[in-house]
């Protein structure tokens, strides 16, 4: 993989991107843990850097077995810690994160090693002046622009000699390393840049073909600035993958390793019985045991095997379901067949891995009935890898066929088809706020006060209402919340805490589950934090899963918010102004912001509002579009002064329909004119009082006063007004009710129509009339009594009356 300048760049920028938020004294973030590995069987003094670690209390490990911590010393942001590890402690890469008095911080990942460290030592840039280093040991070293670092060792004919090296897998850069072994003549006997097991990362073995010396080569590929970098050097064994890459939980499983100069290394190994997330197993002979492990799947059942030959249709290999299927694409153009029986209406999930187990295969599927047609197919469903669910549509024999999309194949081409039924699946998640960091993804409670946090519901092949279980929360913290409606997704979620309880965290198995217990659905909290994004298109390089959520109980923060709950519903096409009280303790008196982070579906807001210096309310707006579904919902805002964060009650905000809409008749007239919209009221609810409806969007120069009216209304008439210089065309505007209930007032939009204002018709040029002769008075009759308004006319009687007044215009001599 190569890297710009520019986009290595680019990167830099976003990777420091924690380092340069703004200070916040209750918000803790880390981001980064040196030094990055560290070696099993001893003790270490590990630095925790970040921002706003002043008042550390804990490390949170999401794995602490085999870590034993004797000792935290606060160093400003970057405090020290020391521990012990166990000398059984699992190889590879591990989650840790901090939790002060007054916050959690992010999570971020560092290494276990099985070797001693060494540091590079500059000058080593040369080829001609390496740096001596015996084999076994873990060199802790860092690449430069255009920096190359050589390492030299002692070796003995037959000796195996293995590299890897640990850059892109820290997390921290877009370093795409590059490794080689070379002899004392400069042959390369191995080298590396990408792999399928470590990606971006590099590894190489070779056995030694005399007594030596060797020369090992470390850079970025493309010649660019790298990093740090942890360089694994020894006698270990590397194997590219294991074969089989899967097995039964709790099972003796024998297994070889592929892809190791020499030839291959065979083992049992015992599965645990219980399922792992990133399982992975490690070769291990008299030289040492692999830096990282091999991903290994779990499955519910057992293996099955291929047999060749079986790269034609008719020699397919049997196997019974729902095993798993295990086989190499061995050679280029290798093509596999399996075949195996089921039944009518049968529904499986048939899914293959090989990209995911680090294998270099792309695999294609592809299902055929007994007589060879083919039923389905795929290619890239999970990432490289192919997957379908298919319904078997009768009793009888199948056939499986698989290879690699480019046709090519190799020793250690594995692959693994798991088959099992379609099951239900549940996973929880806190959403995001921030691209590279977890803020807000985590649950810090302040004494005496409440945090809030919208919980999404992932729900795979079932449907229901869920239940958040919230039985594992440290002392004093209290979950309230409403079950999940089948129809949700998200639920609302605010966590309280006593004023006396005791400062601590922990990491939670926050689950839910099927309201029904005879459904046993049940699932986990699952989060990802991005650590390294690059080109192209914002590829997601380094990443780090957890299944659990950490919560805390906090120090006190000087303030608290209330939500006032409303006596008058939101209504549909409707707007409110959410009425927000902030709490704040004698002395301290600063800008608190305030947001809403869960509005119900069809419910908008702006993003949020201040409560200032000096003031201890707010008003939030908000509004509601014609869809949002009717029933009280339950929201909360959550507040910041100084990245302190405290949210309000779980409030309640009732959704309802208006209590009326309008029909709006069409109105026209010409400039300088007025005219009249009539209204019909389709009343929806009763009302007390008097309503006020209100026209508006009315173009400039053009006026309506606002119309009262009660529940017992039928009708309304806007009576609209025009300026001879009011523009000309068609106007959309629309009605607003304003109606009391409650001491409130409930704002809605009731219906809307169009104004048509024309030019007035030209009048032509009159004729000179002679002056008319005196005339005796004639006198008048007496007035006829008032007539009453006449009644609008309706859109239609409109379009005729205009018609003949241009009728008869044009018959006296006027022109249009």
């Amino acid at each position: 993989m190569r890297v710009s300048s520019a986009a290595r760049i680019l990167f830099c920028l976003s990777a420091n991107f924690l380092l340069c938020l703004p200070a916040m004294a209750a918000s803790p973030r880390l981001s980064s843990i040196t030094p990055r590995g560290i070696q099993r069987g001893a003790e270490h003094t590990i630095q925790f850097n970040g921002s706003s670690l002043e008042d550390i209390e804990e490390i949170l490990f999401y794995e602490p077995a085999g870590f034993t911590v004797s000792k935290i010393e606060p160093n400003g942001n970057n405090p020290k810690v020391t521990l012990s590890v166990a000398p059984d402690c699992r190889l590879g890469e591990y989650v840790a994160q901090v939790r002060t008095k007054t916050g959690l911080s992010d999570y971020r990942t560092f290494y276990v090693e099985g070797l001693p460290a060494v540091a590079e030592a500059e000058p080593n840039s040369e080829y001609g002046n390496p740096q001596p280093i015996p084999l076994n040991v873990v060199v802790g070293g860092n690449i430069s622009n255009e920096d190359v670092d050589y390492f030299v060792v002692d070796a003995k004919q037959g000796e195996r000699i293995s590299v890897e090296v640990v850059a892109m897998r820290l997390g921290t850069a877009l370093f795409d390393p590059y490794v080689a072994i070379l002899d004392s003549k400069r042959f390369e006997l191995s080298a590396n840049d990408d792999t399928a097991l470590a990606l971006q990362d590099a590894y190489a073995s070779v056995i030694a073909p005399e007594d030596g010396k060797y020369i090992i080569e470390v850079r970025d590929s493309s010649y660019g600035a790298g990093s740090n970098y942890r360089l694994h050097v020894g006698t270990f064994p590397r194997p590219a993958i294991v074969y089989p890459a899967g097995g039964k939980l709790g099972e003796e499983t024998d297994v070889q390793f592929l892809g190791l100069p020499g030839g291959q290394l065979a083992t049992r190994i015992q599965l645990p019985s219980v399922p792992e997330a990133d399982f992975s197993v490690f070769a291990t002979d008299a030289g040492g045991v692999s830096p990282t492990g091999n991903p290994f799947r779990l499955f519910e059942h057992g293996n099955a095997f291929e047999q060749e030959p079986n790269d034609q249709f008719s020699q397919a290999t049997p196997m019974q379901l729902p095993l798993a299927f295990n086989g190499v694409i061995d050679r280029p153009g290798d093509v596999d067949f399996l075949k195996f029986t089921a039944q009518k209406g049968q529904v499986y999930e048939i899914e293959c891995f090989a990209r995911r187990i680090r294998s270099g295969l792309d695999p294609v599927m592809t299902l055929h009935n007994a007589s060879g047609g083919a039923l389905v197919g795929n290619d890239d469903s999970r990432g490289p890898d192919s997957y379908f669910r298919f319904s078997f549509p009768e009793d009888g024999e199948y056939v499986l066929q698989i290879a690699d999309h480019l046709g090519g194949g190799s020793p250690d081409f594995v692959y693994r088809i798991e088959f099992h039924p379609v099951r239900p699946a549940l996973t929880l998640s806190i959403p995001r706020v921030e691209q590279y960091g977890q803020y807000r993804q985590q649950i810090y409670v302040p004494r005496g006060g409440r945090f809030g946090a919208i919980f999404n519901f992932t729900r795979t092949d079932f449907g229901g209402e869920l239940i958040l279980d919230g039985h594992d929360l440290p002392a004093g913290i209290n979950m309230v919340c409403e079950n999940l409606p089948a129809n949700q997704t998200q639920l609302p979620v605010v966590f309280e805490v006593a004023a006396d309880a005791p400062l601590s965290g922990k990491l939670v198995d926050l689950t839910a589950r099927h309201i029904d217990p005879n459904q046993n659905i049940r699932g986990g909290f699952r989060n990802r934090a991005d650590f390294i994004i690059g080109p192209p298109g914002q590829s997601l390089y380094r990443w780090r899963d957890v299944d659990r959520v950490a919560v805390a109980v906090v120090d006190e923060i000087p303030f608290s918010i209330e939500i006032v709950e409303p006596k008058a519903p939101l209504v549909r096409d409707g707007a409110m102004q959410l009425k927000i009280v902030a709490h704040k303790k004698e002395g301290w008196d600063e800008q608190i912001n305030v947001q809403l982070p869960f509005r119900p579906p069809g419910v908008g807001a702006t993003s949020s509002v201040n409560i200032p210096k000096g003031q201890n309310e707010a008003y939030y707006p908000m509004n509601a579009n014609g869809g949002v579904e009717i029933k009280t919902w339950r929201i909360f805002a959550l507040g910041t002064s100084g990245g302190m964060w405290g949210a309000s009650q779980l409030a309640k905000l009732e959704i309802n329909d208006p209590f009326a809409r309008f029909e709006v008749q069409r109105g026209s007239c010409e400039q300088g004119q007025s005219t009249q919209i009539l209204c019909k009221i389709n009343h929806l609810h009763p009302f007390e009082g008097t309503a006020t409806a209100t026209l508006l969007g009315l173009p400039h120069m053009v006026t309506a006063e606002p119309v009262q009216f009660t529940k017992e209304t039928a009708e309304l008439v806007f009576n609209v007004k025009t300026a001879k210089e009011s523009p000309v065309g068609k106007h959309n505007v629309y009605c607003q009710l304003v109606v009391p209930h409650n001491g409130e007032s409930v704002v809605s939009t009731a219906g809307g129509t169009q104004l048509q204002i024309d030019a007035p018709l030209s009048v032509p040029v009159a004729q000179v009339q002679p002056t008319p002769m005196p005339q005796a008075a004639t006198p008048q009759p007496a007035p006829m009594p008032t007539a009453a308004p006449p009644k609008p006319l309706s859109p239609l009687e409109k379009l005729r009356l205009a018609a003949k007044q241009r009728q008869d215009k044009e018959q006296s001599g006027g022109v249009q």
